[in-house]
């Protein structure tokens, strides 16, 4: 008996008993009406999945065509009071602030992945209040920021691309603070072996902060749909285009501790982020990153092992990405000249985010005491 039948068409149904009897040894004398009917049955069945079919088709056309969201106002304003400036063809975004006047420190963010320099907004005043210069950029493929189809994203164009900030506002003569998160720490890792090994065109480092970032391999633990993106070859695409706002805000939600949880309104800012310029659909490029690190651990780890530029790491030890104690165990192992401070322990992955008082306290802590 057949299943769509059976569950689909009470009257086929009975057509099908017809037809099972029609295929008996001994046909009863109608058996030509029998064999009709069970025709017109499997007849119904194809015409019911073929409109079934047909339905679909639009329904999944206009689903991998949802434009993206419109700017909030908050979105919109960190938007247009930023500047953009061009590497290798791309144009790269950035938010500049001039605040303490009398003051010549200049502060560098690196924001993670897969959102932007808006990770920054809550302690963005503050910042100011202590900095001359608080410069943030959106990576190339995140936020803002160009993101460019059928691209390499590596860590080490990234670093390149800070590079050219620098370049690009006259402060390659200056001695830049560092101040990073996430995927943020590793492009600050390769931007401090450039500065140790005195590459041509690197920054000159005053002082690397570190933050909830994978910077070791052994330690880091990718969130599932991260590892099927970075490793499904030629499905990925697909899949990147099936991602919306319900599964991405299902998945990051995961990686905030549950007091510290985003509004509904900062999810749609992270997500508007992504979708801006078609940003969803490089995803899993740019997740290359990941394995990345494994490739280079000895370059980055040891960089920061055998630098002697002043460190510091803001760490949230609910963060199932870089668990406690097992990552700042670690971390304290293998870099004992830097210092440490471990937030409450309800915080998670994004500290700055989560708790901006106690991230902003524990960076001030930290660049006031050298």
């Amino acid at each position: 008996m057949s299943l769509n039948s059976t569950y689909f068409s009470p009257s086929a149904k009975t057509t099908d008993t017809h037809c099972d009897k029609a295929q008996e040894p001994r046909m009863s004398d109608d058996s030509p009406q029998n064999e009709s009917e069970c025709g017109s049955a499997r007849r119904v069945s194809r015409e019911w999945w073929l409109h079934v079919g047909l339905l679909c088709i639009p329904l999944l056309a206009v689903y991998l065509h949802i434009p993206p969201p419109q700017l909030s106002p908050v979105l919109n304003t960190w938007h247009s009071s930023g500047h953009f400036f061009t590497f290798r063809g791309n144009n790269i975004f950035y938010k500049e602030s001039v605040g303490v006047v009398g003051s010549s420190d200049v502060l560098l963010l690196l924001h993670g992945f897969p959102t932007s320099s808006y990770d920054w907004y809550k302690i963005w005043d503050s910042l100011t209040q202590r900095f001359n210069r608080v410069i943030a950029l959106d990576f190339l493929g995140f936020g803002f920021s160009d993101k460019p189809r059928l691209h390499r994203y590596s860590i080490f164009e990234q670093a390149s691309v800070v590079e050219a900030l620098v370049a690009h506002l006259g402060l390659s003569e200056q001695r830049i603070n560092i101040l990073s998160h996430d995927y943020g720490d590793t492009v600050a890792l390769e931007l401090l072996y450039r500065n140790d090994h005195n590459r041509s065109g690197h920054i000159t480092i005053n002082s690397l902060c570190l933050s909830n970032g994978g910077i070791f391999p052994e330690t880091h633990y990718p969130r599932f749909v991260q590892k099927v993106l970075k490793d499904s070859g030629f499905i990925s695409p697909v899949l990147t285009r099936l991602i919306n706002f319900q599964l991405f805000s299902r998945g990051i939600r995961d990686v905030f501790g549950p007091y510290t949880q985003p509004t509904e309104a900062e999810f749609w800012d992270m997500w508007t982020g992504i979708r801006f310029n078609d940003g969803n659909l490089v995803i899993d490029s740019i997740l290359q990153y990941i394995n990345q690190r494994l490739k280079h651990r000895e370059r980055w780890v040891g960089a920061l092992t055998s630098t002697s530029t002043p460190l510091h790491m803001i760490y949230g030890p609910l963060d199932p990405v870089n668990p406690h104690p097992e990552f700042i165990q670690l971390y304290q192992k293998l870099v004992q000249r830097s210092t440490v401070s471990v937030l409450d322990e309800h915080v998670s992955h994004y500290p700055q985010l989560e708790d901006p008082t106690g991230f902003f306290n524990a960076y001030l802590s930290f660049i006031n005491s050298f």
